[in-house]
């Protein structure tokens, strides 16, 4: 089966906007304690706004990198092959099997060569939003935008922290327990409309 990559793009390009690996953040959370933007209703929309701007961005560069009928045209073949082989071992049908199997090499380069046409549009689109998110964002808003019912810490560990936890609270950088930082609320808003823009962009990486 083929899985929908761009999930997997968004989340590469939050670990490394959360983990402040290239240390421009100054080492804590990205944010600010006196904010351009301030106020928790004005912050969770404007935070949502650039969620969709930026989209929009990424889906105009994907659009001129991308050869959308070709990527297409290989998802459809591939996934088609995938279906077709995995009824085959279901059935355990040897003949059926082996002669798939010939066009595994074949199969194998389609999918690299999707892989890198999808991976082509992040590798100009990255740098970009590193810089937005450490020397724009940071300015703009709070260290926490949005407030979630529940908490969303749902990866074990300190790494993927989304929201704060009760031990986080502090009333400078969480000011309540699950509040939502702000490249946490970009990342969740960023994936809820990613879908629709590529819909409306003609970008999707559905074969439909």
């Amino acid at each position: 089966m083929i899985v929908e990559l761009s999930f997997i793009f968004h989340f590469i390009d939050f670990v490394f906007l959360q983990g402040d690996f290239f240390g421009l953040g100054g080492g804590g959370p990205l944010g600010s304690a006196d904010p351009v933007i301030k106020g928790l209703i004005p912050s969770t929309i404007a935070m949502v706004g650039f969620a969709i701007l930026l989209n929009l961005f990424n889906s105009a560069i994907r659009r001129k990198l991308v050869d959308q009928t070709k990527l297409k045209r290989i998802m459809k073949e591939t996934r088609a092959w995938q279906k077709e082989r995995m009824a085959a071992f279901r059935a355990k049908d040897q003949e059926k099997i082996a002669d798939l199997n010939k066009k595994s090499a074949y199969m194998n380069k389609m999918s690299m060569e999707m892989m890198q046409m999808n991976m082509r549009p992040m590798m100009i689109t990255f740098i970009p939003l590193i810089l937005i998110f450490y020397f724009v964002l940071p300015v703009l808003f709070s260290y926490t935008v949005a407030l979630s019912p529940i908490s969303l810490n749902i990866i074990p560990g300190d790494f993927f922290h989304l929201t704060c936890d009760a031990s986080q609270v502090d009333g400078q950088i969480c000011h309540q327990e699950n509040a939502l930082y702000f490249w946490a609320w970009y990342f969740l808003a960023s994936i809820a409309f990613s879908g629709i823009i590529m819909k409306l962009t003609k970008t999707t990486m559905d074969i439909t």
